[in-house]
C-alpha cells in the first residue's frame, strides 16, 4: 500500500484515507479482541501480560478514531484471519492462536504508512516479540508430547503408504495388502510407541542424573571453611577457577547457610521433554491413525489401482495437514510446510512403489 508521505494532519483527507482508517480502526478493535478472548482463558502472569496487550491495541484504536473525527462511520469488520483468531481464541485459546497472532503482528503495515506514528509501527513489533515469548511458553509444554505426535502420524502415513504401494505392486492379491497394512499399522504403532518410552525415560534419567545429590548438599554446613573442595563442584559444572572460588566463598558465608550445592534442573526441561507414558501414548495412537489411512480403501472392498489412488489422496490430504500444523506452530508458512512434508512423504512413497514393480517383474 502507497500512502502520500505527507501526515494527515499537515494535508486534507481524502475518501481513500478515509477508508484506510476505518480498516486500520477494525483491526485494532479486532486484534484486542483476540487478546482479551485469550486473557479469558488465562491465569497470573500470562493473563497480565494478554491484557496489557488488548490495553496497548486500544491506545491505537484511539489514534484512529482521533484522526477519523466525524467520519468514524458504522464500524468495520476486521481482516478475516484476525477475526478467524477471535474465533479460535473464544473456542479453544492454547498455543496455536498465539502462534497464530505472531505471525499476524508481523504483517503490520505501520511502518510504511506515515498517518502511523513512529511508537505505533514499535508497538507493534514488541507485540510480536512478547507474543512470540508466550507462543514459546506454549510450545515448550507440549513439544515432548506434540513431537511424538507429529512424528508418530507422518510415520505412519509414509511408512504405510509405501508398504501398501510396494506389496500392490508386485502384484499380490488385495486380501494380502489388507493384511500386510493391517500388520504394519500395529508393528509400527507398538515399535514407536516402545521406542518413545524408552528415548524419553532416559533423557529424563539422564536430567535426574545431573542433579545435585542431597546427600553432598547437607554436607555444606560440616565444611571447613579455610579448606575444603566445594570450588571444585562449581569447577566441574563449567565455572573458571575464580569463579568457583566465589562461589563457593559466597555459599559457605551465607548467613542463612545455605543447603544447596547447584539448582536442580529446570521444570522448563522436562516440560520440553515430555513424559514416558505421555510420549509412548501419543506415538502410538498417532501412528495407528496416521497408517490406518492407506488401508482405509482395501477395508471398503476397492482393489487395484483405484485402491492405490484413494489411498495416495487420503494420505497426501493428512500429510498436508500435518505439515501446516508444524508449520503454525513454528511461526511459518503452513503452505510451504504442507508442500515439504507432501514432497518428502510421496517420494518414499514413490521409491516404495518403483522397487515393488520391481520385484513383481523379477518374481513374475
Amino acid at each position: 500500500m502507497t500512502t502520500d508521505p505527507t501526515p494527515a494532519s499537515d494535508r486534507a483527507r481524502t475518501p481513500r484515507d478515509v477508508r484506510r482508517w476505518r480498516r486500520y480502526l477494525a483491526d485494532e478493535r479486532a486484534e484486542a479482541a483476540v487478546y482479551r478472548e485469550l486473557a479469558a482463558r488465562r491465569s497470573g502472569e500470562e493473563r497480565e501480560i494478554l491484557v496489557a496487550l488488548a490495553e496497548a491495541e486500544q491506545r491505537h484504536e484511539t489514534h484512529w478514531l482521533e484522526l477519523l473525527g466525524d467520519d468514524v462511520g458504522r464500524p468495520l469488520r476486521g481482516q478475516w484471519r484476525t477475526r478467524f483468531l477471535a474465533v479460535l481464541a473464544r473456542r479453544f485459546g492454547g498455543v496455536f492462536v498465539l502462534a497464530l497472532a505472531q505471525q499476524a503482528e508481523s504483517r503490520s503495515a505501520y511502518d510504511a504508512d506515515v498517518d502511523a506514528t513512529a511508537a505505533m509501527a514499535a508497538d507493534e513489533r514488541i507485540h510480536g516479540e512478547v507474543v512470540r515469548g508466550l507462543a514459546t511458553r506454549g510450545r515448550t509444554r507440549i513439544s515432548g508430547t506434540f513431537r511424538a505426535a507429529v512424528f508418530g502420524a507422518n510415520d505412519g502415513l509414509v511408512s504405510n503408504l509405501a508398504l501398501i504401494l510396494g506389496v500392490g505392486a508386485s502384484g499380490v492379491a488385495p486380501q494380502t495388502i489388507l493384511v500386510t497394512g493391517l500388520a504394519g499399522l500395529l508393528a509400527g504403532a507398538l515399535s514407536m510407541a516402545a521406542g518413545e518410552y524408552v528415548s524419553v525415560s532416559s533423557q529424563r534419567e539422564l536430567l535426574a542424573a545431573s542433579d545435585p545429590s542431597p546427600a553432598a548438599s547437607a554436607a555444606l554446613g560440616h565444611l571447613d571453611v579455610d579448606a575444603n573442595e566445594l570450588a571444585l563442584v562449581y569447577r566441574a559444572r563449567g565455572l573458571d577457577a575464580g569463579e568457583a572460588q566465589a562461589r563457593a566463598d559466597a555459599v559457605l558465608a551465607s548467613a542463612a547457610g545455605s543447603r544447596e550445592i547447584a539448582p536442580a534442573s529446570e521444570s522448563d526441561a522436562h516440560e520440553e521433554i515430555g513424559t514416558a507414558l505421555g510420549a509412548a501414548a501419543s506415538s502410538f495412537c498417532f501412528f495407528a491413525s496416521g497408517a490406518l489411512i492407506p488401508v482405509l480403501p482395501y477395508l471398503v472392498g476397492m482393489e487395484g489401482l483405484a485402491a492405490i489412488a484413494v489411498g495416495s489422496v487420503l494420505v497426501g490430504v493428512a500429510l498436508c495437514f500435518t505439515g501446516a500444523t508444524v508449520g503454525v506452530l513454528s511461526g511459518a508458512s503452513p503452505v510451504r510446510r504442507a508442500l515439504r512434508q507432501l514432497a518428502i512423504g510421496f517420494g518414499a512413497a514413490a521409491a516404495t512403489y518403483a522397487l515393488g514393480l520391481l520385484f513383481g517383474a523379477t518374481v513374475g
